[in-house]
């Protein structure tokens, strides 16, 4: 099947850093057609049946060109569990962020406090409880101090050092935070892209393509500040709606939303 110029050369723009990452860590082209082989098999089985009718491996293999065989073998192997490093992370960033936004854990000028370790109130333990649910307080310390977030002080108190929890030097954390941000950003465009979809979601950038060298620092430190007060603001608000963190809040189905922000920078003459 032939397919547009346009969307070629968006498959080109899309996959090029792609395969620049997994060139990186050593991902031979025939790695990353299996694994595509397998997500156009789960997908078409699961998203593209037609309507009012089961579906069938003979269709699976007619829309994604492989093979009935093929299709039949990845169907019928087990799908690879979800990605385990997600729910730490995103229990740590919790932390940090009840830790910079709740009264109880700010000294008196509004700022993140020095907390003990434990207590019944005011605690690193209590914080740990109340925004990370049942995970160890030893094992969130642990894996804050490793990243730089906080420190342990001489006199035994934990001091906040970040704004936000942002992995250091962990490659898997940061290949999963590759697969879940690229992912929602994708989603995202792929849901505006929809005919059917009538409620369009927020997809907004700003992009001028000639810039000297000497305004990208100032950009990129306003950037960056000011997409953290906005994300700390947007934090703030949903905290108060997500049922971890407030269980007595009432309503139908369980669903994730958030917004995405991100800086980039590209010297025109190396663009593909």
């Amino acid at each position: 099947m032939e397919i547009s110029a346009t969307l070629r050369k968006a498959i080109i723009r899309i996959l090029t850093p792609l395969v620049r990452i997994l060139l990186r860590h050593g991902i031979s082209y025939g790695t990353f057609s299996d694994v595509a082989r397998e997500v156009f098999a789960r997908v078409a089985s699961s998203e593209f049946a037609l309507e009012g009718r089961k579906q069938s491996i003979s269709r699976v293999s007619v829309i994604t060109g492989l093979t009935r065989k093929a299709v039949k073998e990845i169907l019928d192997a087990p799908a690879e569990n979800k990605d385990d490093l997600g729910e730490p992370y995103n229990r740590a960033a919790r932390v940090i962020a009840g830790w910079r936004r709740d009264a109880e854990f700010q000294d008196r000028h509004g700022l993140p406090q020095e907390l003990p370790f434990s207590g019944e109130s005011s605690s690193f333990s209590t914080l740990v409880k109340k925004y990370s649910g049942d995970m160890p307080a030893r094992a969130i310390l642990d894996e804050l101090i490793r990243v730089g977030a906080v420190t342990r002080l001489a006199n035994g108190r934990v001091q906040l050092m970040t704004r936000a929890f942002l992995p250091s030097g962990d490659d898997q954390m940061k290949l999963h935070i590759l697969g879940t941000d690229v992912s929602h950003l994708i989603r995202t465009i792929g849901h505006n892209l929809a005919p059917e979809m009538a409620d369009k979601r927020f997809q907004r950038k700003v992009y001028y393509d000639n810039l000297p060298q000497e305004a990208l620092a100032p950009f990129k430190q306003m950037a960056a500040e000011k997409a953290q007060a906005l994300l700390e603001q947007l934090d703030t608000h949903l905290s108060q709606q997500d049922r971890d963190s407030n269980p007595q809040v009432q309503g139908s189905g369980r669903f994730a939303a958030g917004l995405g922000i991100y800086y980039f920078e590209e010297p025109m003459d190396d663009e593909k």
